[in-house]
Formats: structure tokens, sequence, C-alpha cells
């Protein structure tokens, strides 16, 4: 490939916003490049040499120096594992000594340096820009298990070395690997075992990925196969077809039984507590959804559909305010219970709306006359019915091929209501 490594950098990096954004994951407050910020690293490691924590060597390198560090080093771990076998030429003092710069092999890309051409450290490179970014104390530092040792724990020997500090992170989120169900290990492109971003958004939206990661806990392994998606994605159904439901009862839509929402407002205040406990222990996400669907499990009894209009009081309130609720609970983790107007987003979307609201308005007085009975006598009724049994048919008929299209109609006491479905997943968009 007759690519320049840093337009080959720049070309990966593009696809990675691009796939980032795609999952709607919000970008970062700053991007910042080791190849952009060679200077400060250096500098970096000579305040490291400066504190008596690191050396040179006659071959160009830079170590760290974990004797110096006494007995503050393995603090995130507990336990450190042993050093790996060094080579024979290794210009190291001690063997567990990690590199902060390695001179330069033939055919590398190198900068120059203090000590002679060459790069930077893996470790070196987070611990310089996370100082730059955000001075000389972090407050919460996340990635995977996996880079809890050596990664994070030469990170804090290197800034609390530079810093001088006494501890330079607060708070380490270490999450676990998307592993291949049935396998123990982590779906990874050197194993070839995994689906690209662009592949999976072609069957799933991201919105039932983030609902399949929350059931789990952020420290523990997942397993990703298409039996856990799909639970994933029955659950966000479920929560669609709930406030589409508890919509249409607040608009009169939906004739239900009388409702006990002194039942509903309870079980409002006790899940809004037991999302708010389960979020504060450690982010228990599995928690937090188990709290919310349980909510809806309330709400889905009360909202039994009877044929004839009750008599009593409706109490469209409390639907309202779990309606509320459950948005917000989605909404700040970044899962859309779209409104009407968000699925209107250019001009053939909103054709498109107009012209299935119409269909559906003309269905629904085809509907009703067919289902009308003027007739003076029982006998003469049944007649009329059976009459007009093909309109019934034909209107059954509509909304499966409708179906069929992602519009889904269902059909109420005296009204109809429709929604769009998302194509990869059947995810409900509120229609009407």
């Amino acid at each position: 490939m007759n690519m320049s490594p840093a337009s080959l950098a720049n070309l990966y990096e593009e696809e990675f916003k691009q796939d980032m954004a795609a999952l709607k994951v919000l970008p970062p407050t700053v991007y910042v490049r080791v190849t952009e910020t060679i200077p400060q690293i250096i500098s970096f490691i000579e305040g490291i040499i400066a504190n008596g924590h690191a050396y040179s060597t006659a071959q160009g390198n830079v170590y760290f120096d974990l004797q110096s560090r006494g007995d503050k080093y393995g603090k995130l771990v507990g336990v450190v594992p042993g050093p790996l076998g060094e080579p024979v030429d290794s210009d190291k003092r001690h063997a567990s000594d990690f590199a902060l710069w390695k001179a330069a092999k033939p055919q590398e890309v190198f900068w120059a340096s203090p000590w002679g051409k060459g790069r930077p450290g893996w470790h070196i490179e987070c611990s310089t820009i996370s100082s730059l970014v955000f001075g000389s104390q972090l407050d919460i530092h996340s990635g995977g298990v996996d880079l809890a040792f050596p990664h994070h724990e030469n990170e804090i020997a290197q800034c609390e070395a530079f810093h001088q500090c006494k501890q330079w992170g607060n708070y380490f989120l270490h999450s676990g690997h998307l592993h291949v169900k049935g396998k123990e290990e982590k779906m990874s492109k050197s194993l070839k075992n995994y689906i690209t971003i662009k592949d999976f958004l072609k069957t799933f939206s991201p919105d039932v990925f983030r609902l399949f990661c929350m059931r789990s806990s952020y420290r523990a392994a997942i397993d990703y196969s298409d039996g856990t998606m799909l639970e994933a994605k029955h659950l966000l159904l479920v929560v669609a077809a709930f406030v589409e439901d508890a919509r249409a009862y607040m608009k009169g839509q939906l004739v239900c039984g009388p409702i006990r929402d002194d039942v509903l407002w309870e079980r409002l205040c006790h899940t809004q507590e037991a999302v708010k406990a389960a979020l504060a222990d450690d982010f228990n996400t599995p928690a937090a959804v188990d709290a919310i669907m349980d909510l809806i499990h309330h709400g889905n009894r009360q909202l039994k559909a009877r044929t004839k209009e009750p008599g009593g009081p409706r109490s469209p309130a409390v639907f309202g305010s779990i309606v509320s609720y459950i948005k917000q609970f989605f909404e700040t983790v970044g899962i859309s219970l779209a409104d009407r107007q968000l699925v209107s987003e250019d001009s053939s979307r909103a054709t498109l709306h107009s012209v299935v609201e119409e269909l559906v308005r003309f269905r629904l007085k085809v509907r009703q006359f067919a289902l009308a009975t003027e007739a003076a006598t029982r006998e003469a009724g049944r007649q009329q019915l059976l009459d007009r049994q093909p309109l019934l048919e034909a209107c059954d008929t509509l909304r499966q091929d409708l179906a069929a299209h992602g519009i889904s109609i269902k059909d109420r006491s005296s009204t109809s209501t429709w929604e769009l479905l998302d194509h990869r997943t059947q995810d409900h968009k509120p229609g009407s």
C-alpha cells in the first residue's frame, strides 16, 4: 500500500468516528494524537528522569526504574505478575522495568530525542496526554479489564513520579469484554471472530445494542449472539408498545376498565427510587432496566382493553407521568423512544406520514361502516353484518399487507392507531 503511516492512521480514525456516530456514541470534547504530542512526551520523560524514577541507556532506550517506587507499585491490581523472560542483551537494570522510550529499529517510524532516534513506549503516551488535558490529577479513568495491568498500573507509576503526588487517579472503571456466546475468548479482529459495526447495523439498531449492553454489568464479560440480541430487541418492543398504548389511553383511544391510579403512583415512586439506587450501586444497569420493565408490567396490567366504555373517571395523569419518566430514563442512556415529529426527518418521510394517515383514516371509516347495525330487527342486523363481511376482510388484509412494509395498525374500540417499524428490528416509532 503506497500510503504514509499518518494517512493510514487518519483513514482508520475517520472510520472509527463514523462507526461511533452510527452507534450514537457522543464524541469526546477533544481529540489528541500521539504523533502531534511527541515534544510533550519527551519533556514528560525528562521530568521522570529528573525526579529520579527513570534512566537512559547507551543503546538509546529509556526505562522506568520500578525499584524507585518501592512498595507503591501494584496498588491497582494488588498482586503484580512476575516479569517475563528478558532477552540476553537487555539493557534494563531490572527485569521488571518498563520502557518509556524505545530506540528505533531499521525501517521503523522514529522521532529525534535527547537519547537518539526512537519512539515512545506504550504507557507514556497516555500519561502525557491525560496530564496535558486534565492536569496533575484524574478523577475517573476507564478501559478494558485487560488494561488494569500492566497499562494502567504503569500509568499510575509514571504520573505519580512526574507530578510527585501520592494519588494520581481516584477511580478506575474496568469494563468486561464482548465475547462470542459459548466461547471464553473475546471478540477480536486478530481472532477473526468478530462482526463489523457496519454489518451489525444492517440487522439491529443502535438502540437495541445499547439495551443489550445495559442488561449486563459493565464489569462483566457479555455474550454476543443472535439470541441475546433478539432478547434485547423484544424488550425494546415491549417498552415501545406500552408507551403507544399509554398514549392511546391518554387520548381516549384505548378503552379500559377502572384504573387503580393509587397503585400506579406508588409503583412509579418505587421505580424512581429503585433506579436511582441501582445506578448509585456501581452503575448497576441490569437492576435499573429490571425496575423499568417491572413498572411497564404493572402499567400493562391496568391497560386491559374493553369493548365498551366503562363508567367512572379516567386517569390520564398517572400514565403521562409514567411515560415521561420512561422516556427520560431511556433518553439519558441514549435510547430514543422517538416522537412522531422525529420520524418525519425529511420531506419524503413527511409525505409517507401524511399518506399513511389518510389511508388509516379511510380504512377506519370503512371498518366502522361494516360494523354498524342500523337494521330494525335482530335478524336484519345479522344479515347486514354478513353482507358487509367482505369489507372487514378487506380491512384485515390491508392491515396485514401494510405490516409487511413496516406499518403496524392497531384497531381499538372506536378508532385505529398506527406506527412505523424500524425495518432492522421492528422497533416501534409512534405514528398516530
